[in-house]
């Protein structure tokens, strides 16, 4: 496996030289976080052997939310917190893209036009619903923001896992939709056309210019995905881990100016597709995607928000409900081992910044962790 920091490192200096005038304090940030994520230059942890008392000096993770090699855990939270949530109906996923038309308004003005994709995806979903014969109340909806197509290239949507169901707190009452034939949640070209009025008239009261020329038909896909735990995975995968997992650089030669070879499954044919690029060409391909700093990219609506903790334990209970937890995807951090005997290590000390001299005393915390 090619490390990402190993290629910043290799290109770092060419990739600074092409794209410099472009980069944002955020992305300079996180160029230099997982440059350094657990390398000899990065801040130390003292492990102990629970069994031999062998000690050993470990290197932290840089904790950057755009980080391959870092969030696993974090990833893996996240999706337990929403496998929780799940209701006893048919789930659907709703992807809303921005016409590319506006991309560069996007790129200009990120914080904003994120922000006003997710909240006029909602917008529309929850108007939909409540508007529904069979629903006529609030819906729930996970929220995904993603900037990146399978290639890598600057392509803003946003994916919302929701179930058929709304709340209708007025009447206390829960309702979930069937469709008479196949499956069925709203007209996606319906949906299109008020996302697409929400996102023109969010654009304009921001002050922001639209392009000169867009297209009157925008794109909005629906379908179903059954229980949701599926699609939960799809999206968690790259949640706090960055858009290219680390197993998918393959390849990367410092001759013939620097090349980087990278693998992604094609959405269309789902075969696996190569794509070789510069070395700094590929790091801008990595780093373009990089949010705004305190920008929430995964958001929950209506009855899925986080303050509805009550409710939906309320809902689990009268509809005789217990989600399921998909086991093979929850895993535990895995532990650290000691070479010596194998046993499992635990951290006592963070944040050592010697690299030599002797041992630190160790010291642990209250509770022995």
């Amino acid at each position: 496996m090619i490390r990402l920091a190993t290629v910043i490192d290799a290109f770092e200096a060419d990739f600074l030289a092409q794209y410099r005038h472009t980069l944002s304090s955020d992305h300079l940030r996180a160029l230099a976080a997982m440059k350094h994520c657990r390398t000899h230059a990065s801040p130390k942890m003292l492990a102990e052997c629970s069994e031999c008392n062998h000690r050993s000096l470990v290197p932290h993770s840089c904790g950057h939310r755009h980080c391959p090699h870092c969030q696993h855990h974090e990833s893996q939270q996240w999706l337990e917190r929403q496998l929780k949530k799940q209701m006893p109906a048919e789930y659907f996923l709703l992807t809303f893209t921005l016409p590319a038309e506006f991309r560069a308004l996007s790129w200009a003005h990120q914080s904003v036009i994120y922000d006003l994709l997710l909240r006029s995806a909602w917008e529309t979903v929850n108007t939909f619903s409540q508007n529904d014969k069979q629903l006529q109340g609030v819906p729930g909806a996970i929220a995904v923001l993603h900037t990146n197509t399978r290639p890598l290239e600057y392509h803003p949507h946003v994916h919302l896992v929701m179930p058929a169901a709304a709340v209708d707190a007025k009447n206390r009452r829960w309702r979930t939709k069937r469709a008479k034939k196949g499956r069925y949640l709203f007209n996606h070209k319906a949906l299109a056309k008020v996302f697409r009025a929400k996102m023109l008239a969010g654009i304009e009261a921001a002050g922001l210019s639209l392009p000169g020329r867009y297209p009157t038909t925008w794109v909005v896909d629906c379908k179903s995905v059954g229980a949701g735990d599926k699609a939960l995975i799809y999206l968690g995968r790259y949640l706090y881990r960055g858009v290219v997992r680390e197993q998918d650089i393959v390849a990367f030669d410092m001759a013939n100016g620097g090349q980087v070879t990278f693998q992604y499954r094609d959405a269309k044919t789902q075969r696996m597709e190569r794509k070789t690029v510069s070395g700094a060409k590929f790091l801008w391909l990595v780093l373009q995607h990089v949010l705004p700093k305190g920008f929430r990219r995964a958001r929950n609506f209506g009855f899925l928000h986080p303050n509805c903790k009550s409710l939906i334990a309320l809902l689990h209970v009268l509809l005789k409900y217990v989600p399921t937890l998909a086991s093979t995807e929850i895993k535990e951090r895995p532990p650290i081992v000691c070479p010596c005997c194998g046993a499992a290590m635990k951290i006592v000390q963070t944040r050592l910044r010697s690299l030599s001299g002797p041992m630190p005393t160790p010291v642990v915390a209250r509770g022995d962790r």
